[in-house]
């Protein structure tokens, strides 16, 4: 199925509601997106992220860009910009300044979400984002580990019996990865945002994060990948509870600069995970159905529509 209406009327049948015509009334999840500037296609990134939030019915997206970068002092736009995170049940966080550590947010714009989140508020680490902002300590306590470097933080490994071994500062490598590949992601921990899914599935065109590294604190792995070149299991998805707040961050969710609309983001898992962190970290549940088309330890299944 290759147009947009075709996704959404699939969706609407996976949906434990009446047709379109006769929507299930219900109050939409208040999601925010804060973008601007990545190393990765932070625009598409966005849209696609959105699209597929919306067809389901559940949110309400609006976007947050920040102003042009990086930011200069005096700039009035910088001075302007301070989401309201409080109005919102989730923020998406999809900016990334690995290659420009000037490309930071404004200091009282990031004790604003330390404070959303601490209070009770979701935060959702997509992808890159977890390669963001070094300098900020409590945004390492919030994503429980990222990109960084070996001295920074202990990193999880899991071995063959599903245990998780501690990594300490120094010890093994910096933040890497492989090339891209279909993975077979396995559930270490279950979870309300993968309960009835199979033990195992294939996604494609995973980028499985070696070393991640941070405080690792208030954390629980969700799900792992095996890595072939280390020949070791590295955690993909895991959320952190921060104060009263909940954290989701995960590997998934790469968008290169020359990709318009990649495999990873047509893999049903994904667009499925998409919806149920979400609306995990905004009420504490969920009842988005798993589609029938999920993937399965030896398949990749995909979904695509005619993107705006």
């Amino acid at each position: 199925m290759n147009t947009f209406r075709s996704l959404a009327l699939i969706l609407c049948c996976l949906l434990p509601a009446r047709p379109h015509a006769q929507p299930r009334p219900h109050v939409p999840i208040r999601v925010l997106i804060i973008d601007g500037f990545s190393n990765h296609n932070w625009k598409r990134t966005t849209q696609l992220i959105r699209e597929i939030l919306l067809q389901t019915r559940l949110f309400q997206v609006d976007v947050s860009t920040t102003p042009s970068i990086p930011p200069v002092a005096g700039d009035t736009a910088w001075a302007a910009w301070h989401p309201d995170f409080a109005f919102y049940d989730v923020v998406i966080q999809n900016t990334n300044n690995i290659e420009n550590p000037r490309f930071r947010w404004p200091r009282p714009v990031e004790i604003a979400l330390e404070t959303y989140v601490s209070r009770g508020g979701g935060l959702y680490i997509l992808h890159s984002a977890n390669n963001a902002f070094p300098h900020w300590k409590e945004y390492d306590r919030m994503i429980g580990l990222g990109w960084r470097s070996k001295e920074t933080g202990y990193a999880l490994e899991i071995d063959d019996k599903g245990r998780i071994l501690r990594i300490p500062p120094g010890q093994g490598e910096s933040t890497n990865h492989g090339d891209r590949t279909d993975a077979t992601l396995r559930i270490l921990h279950r979870h309300p945002i993968n309960k009835g899914f199979p033990d195992q599935w294939k996604t494609a065109s995973m980028e499985i994060y070696r070393f991640a590294r941070g405080p690792a604190k208030h954390m629980e792995v969700l799900s792992y990948a095996y890595d072939s070149a280390s020949h070791t299991n590295w955690p993909v998805e895991w959320i952190v509870k921060y104060g009263k707040g909940r954290v989701y961050n995960s590997s998934m969710g790469h968008l290169w600069k020359d990709q318009t609309f990649p495999i990873s983001y047509k893999s049903i898992d994904f667009q499925t995970i998409v919806v149920r962190v979400t609306e995990w970290l905004g009420t504490g549940s969920v009842s988005f159905p798993i589609p029938a088309d999920f993937p399965t330890r030896d398949s990749i299944r995909t979904r695509e529509w005619e993107s705006k």
